[in-house]
């Protein structure tokens, strides 16, 4: 079977929660590449805005603990939902004019991505053990694709002059014309989703959890920050500071899908530990850059590097638990792993205001390091 065959036939087995990681692309791309525009709406430095999005946080891992609770009561219906709810709530913040309102707004957007985050790769995972195949790195592929289109939209917007609530309620209109997509008939969730929580591996659980934990503040690192590193440090325009993140997901993306097959050829523990090592290169050189250039190409090999690691992980996880054990651990690593949202932004704000934007990327850059050095290896023995 072609490689375009296989693409093809891998997105038709997944179209439903592919829809979701689309639509999740598109309202945090489009928040990426807004955030100059929104940190200076509400007035907040560097440290007041990182500490918006730790608050803001906590409506993320509250939803996302009773994610399972709303899979099971909605259905073939679940991915629809959650997927209004987010449209509703990303329009909030392109509404706010301080840290407080820009607070409840995140809180609410957070809440109803991280329910959604969860279902969709509970769904991945669980038509991952039924069929044989390998699906979770497509689909984080497809993340990553709209939310580097929705990034480099994002900044042609700024400098076109239209303010976030515009740029928001265009994304919603395209999640209106995907919520058909995201209807998933019964049958594929039979025995997927469940409640229960009686004999989970703890390890498990916390090996996965941090290795997506990592990643994804990394990712954030990179996606709310990398528009200012450009724009501010380095005298970049709106539509160059959007550049970074947009790169991010495109590399993200072509990343991802190349861990897609290399998935089916080598195991998931063996390539994060080196998709940590290439990540960690990346963002340094971001970090040292001096120009707008060697900066993009940091942001280039940090995605590569990053892209693989959280799908590697929650696929790596899965295949050694049941389908009656799935909804709970997936939910479980996804909650550990979503701290890196809740953390990252503090850390990068406070170690940005403290002692400059780039120490903070080399910070993230060491903590990458950790996962090739011990919790890989640590996950391949569960």
């Amino acid at each position: 079977m072609s490689f375009l065959n296989t693409f093809m036939s891998d997105l038709r087995a997944s179209r439903a929660p592919a829809a979701g990681f689309i639509v999740v692309g598109l309202y945090w791309g489009s928040f990426a590449g807004l955030v100059p525009d929104l940190k200076a709406a509400i007035g907040a430095s560097d440290g007041t805005f990182g500490s918006t999005m730790f608050f803001a946080a906590l409506g993320a891992l509250a939803a996302m603990w009773l994610a399972p609770r709303v899979d099971a009561k909605l259905g073939a219906r679940a991915l629809q939902g959650c997927a209004i709810a987010v449209g509703c709530a990303f329009l909030l913040p392109g509404l706010a004019n301080g840290p407080i309102t820009f607070t409840v707004a995140m809180l609410l957007a957070s809440a109803g991505s991280g329910s959604l985050d969860v279902i969709i790769n509970t769904r991945v995972s669980a038509l991952e053990a039924t069929s044989k195949r390998s699906l979770m790195n497509l689909n984080h592929a497809l993340f990553s694709f709209a939310y580097a289109g929705a990034a480099m939209s994002a900044g042609f917007f700024r400098e076109a002059g239209f303010a976030p609530l515009t740029v928001f309620a265009c994304i919603s209109m395209l999640n209106i014309l995907l919520l058909k997509v995201m209807y998933q008939d019964a049958a594929v969730l039979e025995n997927d989703v469940t409640v229960g929580s009686s004999h989970l591996s703890r390890p498990l659980i916390w090996l996965g959890g941090l290795i997506i934990l990592i990643a994804f503040m990394s990712e954030q690192a990179t996606e709310a920050w990398s528009a200012l590193h450009l724009e501010r440090g380095l005298g970049g325009s709106a539509a160059q500071g959007a550049l970074g993140p947009a790169i991010l997901g495109l590399t993200m993306g072509v990343g991802r899908l190349s861990g897609q097959f290399i998935s089916t050829h080598v195991r998931e523990t063996y390539v994060l530990q080196v998709a940590g090592v290439i990540a960690a290169l990346g963002l340094m050189i971001a970090a040292s850059a001096l120009s707008l250039s060697v900066a993009y190409v940091g942001f280039a090999i940090l995605g590569l590097g990053v892209s693989v690691m959280a799908p590697m992980a929650y696929s790596a996880v899965g295949k050694r638990v049941n389908n009656q054990q799935r909804a709970v651990i997936i939910t479980r690593i996804s909650v550990i792993g979503y701290i890196g949202f809740f953390i990252g932004p503090p850390l990068m704000g406070g170690l940005s205001e403290s002692f400059g934007l780039s120490i903070s990327f080399y910070t993230i850059g060491v903590i990458l390091l950790f996962v090739s050095v011990f919790l890989a290896s640590q996950l391949r023995k569960q």
